[in-house]
């Protein structure tokens, strides 16, 4: 059995799974890190890959930009290959002014615009969360790789290309530490399931300043919150 957009069959998938937007990181985190890693998953092109890292069996999957393609594999990788740890990784642009390039930071709630959101809440708020045991067992992972981290809020947006380009300083003034675009809809599905998800972001740019970093930088490199994630495992 497999599902709409995955081929693989289950068993086929661990219950720790990474879930990076490019599905070519996938591909670099599964030919970097994993032992015996084989890929189950090429339809559309989303690349995932099962193998083992110290011995422990962790699966990792592209998902795509934006929530609706991450909800789509996060709703099949629990309901049907029934993945009980989903732990994204990926970039994220910095609010704020303490923040610089490259570092990683441990999302701890995602406020955002979600449109599933408002459907599945009916206007009202959610507040979407990360699980405490991953977010504590990342933290305590990131102190012994002598890894720093910021712990913090983060804002997902459904929107790239924004007409309101200083849409962010509300948010900046709250406290949110970066802008993505998945991990929201994560945490939502995640709670409606009954399972744990934590979101590991890379500052990839700065909003404010507009300093940014390569394509093939957030490709290949940013490997401080993969060994953060895979330490999870």
């Amino acid at each position: 059995m497999s599902s709409i957009h995955i081929e693989a069959k289950v068993g086929d998938i661990a219950e720790t799974i990474l879930l990076p937007g490019d599905p070519l990181r996938a591909k670099h985190v599964a030919e970097t890190f994993l032992d015996d890693a084989v890929c189950y998953n090429n339809v559309r092109g989303m690349l995932g890959y099962t193998g083992y890292y110290k011995g422990n069996r962790v699966s990792v999957q592209g998902t795509g930009m934006g929530m609706g393609s991450h909800g789509i594999y996060v709703h099949e990788l629990i309901n049907t290959y029934n993945v009980k740890n989903l732990i994204r990784v990926g970039t994220c642009g910095t609010i704020q002014d303490n923040m610089n390039l490259g570092q990683v930071l441990l999302a701890m709630s995602a406020s955002g615009d979600c449109s599933a959101n408002s459907q599945y809440f009916e206007g009202l708020q959610f507040a979407a969360t990360a699980d405490f045991d991953l977010l504590q067992k990342a933290y305590q992972a990131a102190q012994k790789l002598n890894i720093k981290t910021y712990q913090g809020s983060v804002f997902s947006t459904d929107t790239f290309y924004d007409a309101s380009p200083n849409r962010w300083e509300k948010w900046q003034k709250h406290g949110i530490m970066g802008v993505e675009m998945e991990t929201q809809i994560l945490f939502t599905l995640a709670k409606r399931f009954n399972v744990k998800a934590l979101s590991i972001l890379t500052v990839s740019d700065n909003i404010i300043t507009g300093e940014a970093t390569t394509a093939m930088e957030r490709q290949e490199s940013f490997n401080d919150m993969m060994k953060i994630a895979l330490e999870l495992a």
